[in-house]
């Protein structure tokens, strides 16, 4: 590993002191020197920053670049989380409360030992832009290392903190800008690895981005940003939701103007003004931020995020790289706070509210989302408007570019989530990609260890890690993946990985109709605003049929 000080010239040394010999790891990397910790045949390297914190008066301000630090950094560690709510609920995601910090913003690194010119993953957390931390155990990369990658991990500033926009925050721009904090963490991150993963045993050229849910909404953004170009080389979005976005001074899709909700913020915090905000505790401000009601997004900025990613997707101007992107069967059967609050219960009162809302396509919409099992019905409208929608969209767009783009449906379900009713809920991939079943949280349904699970986990990280090392991806044993192409080929992750053609037939076409008439008429959005509860549709237009 280029760097990499022989952990046997430790082990002499400490004899030399009389001190039992340890192994540890030691790279001299640009930003500079670090002592890991060993896991066997992959060496961790925990908690490493890659920005000035922005804690104080430095809050809401760009990530700035760190000075290289002298002596050895003891990186045994993870750091602490970013800022986010305390209150974990019931849900099968909620774990204990991390430890946090304004001074969050850090990575994590595991290489194999003899690691070198090896491609790089780089995984971003879900959780909204609002909660998550990259030393979550289910994100541990030593397996993944072990299929021959350089695995990262990131922190990111969340909430309030991380995405705040504010008419004072823009004067203080040069850009007059403000908001994407987070996803400048994210591109800073991006921005340390090219500098310093070599001395890791990374190949800087080799890099593909990825993450799920808000990690995989952030996969877009850095997809669409100028700033974050040439940073990366391959992308994996897991579901991910392309849905509008507010623009920074302007009132669009039905969205507030984001300098306009910063400004509604401040007065629901009880402050006159930014620097009020300032001198808040942190984590008082980021829990009174949320019962606020505020949500965190990116913004349509014109610099960081030019426009809105339907947009700069149609346009082909997003980054011309190769793409890995599905969803879940079933993400909305433990997201079920995205479902209507009182749907119709009977079929007739069901279809009337359809036709309603849908217009000329209404048979369309009730051919694939039926009343004959309204439950069922729902939880199939949210998934797709949502997720399969986005992950169709981006392969087609990928694959219009001369890209080459993996579509995939992860339907995989095993005792215990079948038993409550979570076949393939959302998230429930993740374990697979990163070998880290049993390390999940609490509430988090058991997987069987038997072999047919084992062999399933073994594919699914052969067919991520062939796609992050620049191949076709592929697992021993498996059937080849096809790309979406003309045929629309996909992967079907069922009890074994299955290629098929042509998902959902119909899901794509009507939402993406439903999208593109909200978006010529303006004023309403799309995000979870869909069947039951969607605003009557725009008729159609020779723009949007």
């Amino acid at each position: 590993m280029r760097g990499l000080v022989a952990a046997a010239a430790l082990a002499l040394a400490a004899c030399a002191h009389g001190a039992p010999a340890v192994s540890q790891p030691v790279v001299e990397a640009p930003a500079g020197t670090l002592r890991g910790v060993s896991q066997g045949d992959v060496n961790a390297f925990r908690g490493i920053p890659y920005a000035q914190p922005p804690v104080g008066w430095r809050r809401w301000r760009p990530p700035a670049e760190l000075p290289r630090w002298s002596g050895v950094r003891d990186a045994a560690d993870f750091g602490p989380a970013c800022h986010q709510p305390t209150a974990r609920g019931t849900s099968i995601y909620a774990g204990e409360a991390p430890e946090m910090s304004e001074d969050c913003l850090s990575l994590n690194i595991w290489a194999p030992d003899d690691a070198e010119g090896l491609p790089v993953f780089v995984w971003i957390h879900g959780g909204a832009l609002t909660t998550g931390a990259s030393s979550e155990a289910m994100y541990d990369g030593a397996a993944l290392a072990r299929e021959g990658l350089v695995v990262v991990s990131i922190n990111y500033r969340l909430g309030v903190l991380g995405y705040l926009a504010h008419p004072e925050l823009s004067s203080e721009s040069s850009r007059n800008i403000s908001g994407n904090y987070g996803l400048q963490d994210q591109i800073a991150a991006l921005r340390w690895v090219e500098r310093n993963i070599a001395a890791f045993g990374g190949d800087p050229g080799q890099v593909t981005i990825a993450g799920e849910s808000a990690g995989a909404l952030s996969v877009m953004y850095l997809m669409a940003s100028p700033e974050a170009r040439g940073l990366f080389d391959r992308a994996i979005a897991q579901s991910a939701y392309m849905i509008s976005t507010p623009e920074l001074r302007s009132r669009r899709y039905g969205d507030f103007a984001a300098e306009e909700v910063g400004l509604w913020l401040q007065v629901q915090l009880g402050r006159q003004n930014l620097a009020e905000m300032r001198g808040m505790d942190a984590q008082e401000l980021t829990v009174a931020a949320v019962q606020a009601g505020y949500a965190p997004w990116g913004t349509i900025d014109g610099h960081y995020l030019p426009e809105q990613l339907v947009t700069i997707f149609d346009r082909g101007e997003q980054a011309p790289v190769p793409l890995l992107a599905g969803f879940n069967q079933g993400e909305i059967r433990s997201l079920r706070m995205l479902l209507p609050p009182s749907p119709p219960a009977e079929a007739a009162a069901y279809e009337q509210a359809i036709r309603d809302r849908y217009g000329d396509l209404a048979d369309a919409f009730l051919a694939l989302y039926p009343s004959a099992d309204i439950p069922e019905s729902l939880l199939a409208t949210q998934r797709d408007g949502l997720y399969g929608w986005t992950a169709e969209r981006l392969a087609r767009r990928q694959t219009a570019l001369g890209q080459p783009a993996y579509l995939y449906l992860f339907d995989h379900g095993y005792p215990a989530t079948d038993e409550a009713g979570l076949h393939a809920f959302h998230a429930a991939e993740i374990p697979y990609v990163f070998g880290t079943h049993g390390r999940t949280a609490p509430r988090w349904p058991t997987a069987p260890d038997t072999p047919e699970e084992r062999a399933f986990t073994e594919a699914m990280q052969d067919y991520w890690a062939s796609f992050a090392r620049g191949e076709t991806p592929s697992a021993e044993g498996q059937p080849a993946w096809p790309a979406y192409g003309e045929t629309r080929a996909y992967m079907a992750f069922e009890q074994t990985p299955t290629p098929r053609e042509r998902l959902m037939p119909g899901m794509f076409d009507l939402q993406e109709s439903l999208v593109c008439r909200r978006r010529h008429a303006g004023g309403t959005p799309w995000n979870w605003n869909f069947g039951v509860i969607s605003p009557p549709l725009p008729p159609a237009s020779p723009a949007c049929p």
